[in-house]
């Protein structure tokens, strides 16, 4: 469907551009990653000029650079997964150690950690009756005894 514009065709968002898409423009996707660069170089392709195409090594360039997109991508996510995973670790392995932490008052609390919740971005620990994120505990003491040396 074409719009004729004219000097006096007032330009609103709903006649200003037709994208093909049913969905809600806020709901379509916001990041550029493998899919949207290869239907820009498809797009490129179909609609470059045949008596001057594109040049073969910036084709190959644009490759190369999705590749390395890509890569990164997975790397980024690789490490957060790995980061959100030594989180837990941490937090499990205080259950039953004295931990301390800094109230709203800026008074060091202390007590035995007895429970360790993964429900949020950051894992919760309970200290005593209170539940604090795990990257607000200031201390850690064990809770267990030194072994006495075999005489």
């Amino acid at each position: 469907m074409t719009i004729p514009i004219t000097a006096n065709t007032p330009i609103d968002a709903s006649s200003s551009m037709y994208t093909g898409s049913t969905t809600d423009p806020a709901s379509r996707k916001q990041v550029l990653d493998g899919e949207v660069f290869l239907k820009l170089l498809v797009t490129q392709l179909t609609h470059q000029d045949p008596s001057s195409p594109m040049d073969t090594n910036e084709m190959i360039a644009q490759t190369t650079q999705l590749a390395m997109m890509e890569q990164l991508t997975s790397l980024a996510d690789s490490g957060s997964e790995a980061f959100a995973l030594n989180m837990r670790q941490a937090a499990t392995a205080l259950i039953g150690q004295e931990a301390g932490y800094k109230d709203a008052d800026g008074k060091t609390v202390t007590g035995i950690v007895t429970k360790v919740s993964f429900d949020g971005p950051v894992p919760q620990v309970t200290i005593g009756d209170k539940t604090v994120a795990l990257d607000v505990i200031t201390g850690v003491t064990s809770t267990t005894t030194p072994a006495a040396p075999a005489a």
